[in-house]
């Protein structure tokens, strides 16, 4: 077993002094090419200058009341918007009422209710929209229109680095086809807003409450909505559970007292009938004959 394992042992020998004499030959390198390197950190240096951007954190104030637009509008974008609003209306007609340029300068299209479905899809599956991006559904109450609830859905293009706003109405009664089938966002955004107006989807997978309890009576965002609802949760500590009561608002039978022991500002008190019957118990008959103590007088 001996004389075998020798020839493995010589070999192991021989690629142990190979790796060392590599080894060698690569610390050498490192060290020739050691001064090479601080001439090219040198040259480097001199030749390529970096700029140095130095932020200064001082404020200037100024007098001026008028607040300035901190990032002026784009006229070029302004009109871009403009123009592929117009192409949205001629391409649908039939639910396009309005095409503006809203406060914020974005691109506002006014449609039809029955209009969601088609003008939706066109703008997400159309080449020069692809508004792929649903960023929020919210709803407006104006009780002094004939349709009171005004329905906004809010459209991202990251495609073109847009925004568009959808806009359409609704009353009471009449229901708006949901979006769920385009967008899958779409599903909570409806359902916030038929918890918070009322505004019923149609078509919708799972239309129900998602913000306010169960049981909750009314939508708590319309403008009849009472500040202080309908009923009120509490911790009942004679049942030891969560009771739901309606609210019980007795300020006719509150009685707030604002005279106060202590005077906040003597020089300038004015005198009540609480004082005078304060003066008139300080004036108390003494015990020993008629004699009264005086108070000091000015």
């Amino acid at each position: 077993k001996e004389v075998a394992l020798a020839p493995s042992v010589n070999i192991f020998k021989e690629t142990l002094d190979l790796l060392y004499f590599r080894l060698t030959d690569v610390l050498k390198m490192l060290n020739f090419m050691r001064p090479s390197r601080e001439l090219l950190k040198c040259i480097s240096k001199a030749v390529f200058t970096f700029p140095v951007y130095r932020y200064s954190s001082f404020v200037s104030s100024t007098n001026e009341h008028e607040v300035k637009q901190q990032i002026p509008a784009d006229e070029q974008e302004i009109k871009r918007l403009s123009s592929f609003g117009v192409y949205v209306g001629e391409c649908l007609p039939k639910f396009v009422q309005k095409v503006q340029i809203g406060h914020t300068k974005e691109l506002e299209i006014c449609i039809h209710p029955d209009g969601v479905i088609p003008v939706l899809s066109f703008l997400k599956c159309h080449h020069s929209a692809q508004f792929l991006n649903l960023s929020d559904i919210t709803a407006v109450d104006i009780p002094s229109r004939k349709y009171r609830f005004q329905i906004v859905y809010n459209l991202l293009s990251l495609r073109y680095n847009s925004r568009i706003r959808v806009l359409t109405y609704t009353d009471e009664l009449t229901p708006i086809d949901s979006s769920c089938s385009i967008f899958q966002a779409s599903n909570w955004y409806e359902r916030e807003v038929w918890d918070m107006y009322g505004v019923f989807f149609y078509d919708h997978p799972d239309l129900r409450r998602i913000l306010t309890d169960y049981g909750f009576i009314g939508h708590p965002q319309r403008r009849d909505f009472p500040l202080s609802g309908y009923t009120e949760v509490r911790f009942d500590d004679q049942y030891y559970r969560v009771v739901i009561e309606p609210v019980e608002l007795a300020q006719e039978f509150r009685r707030f007292e604002f005279n106060s022991p202590w005077e906040a500002f003597p020089a300038f008190r004015d005198s009540s009938s609480h004082d005078e019957n304060l003066l008139k118990s300080l004036n108390f008959e003494g015990q020993s004959g008629d004699s009264k103590p005086k108070l000091n007088s000015k």
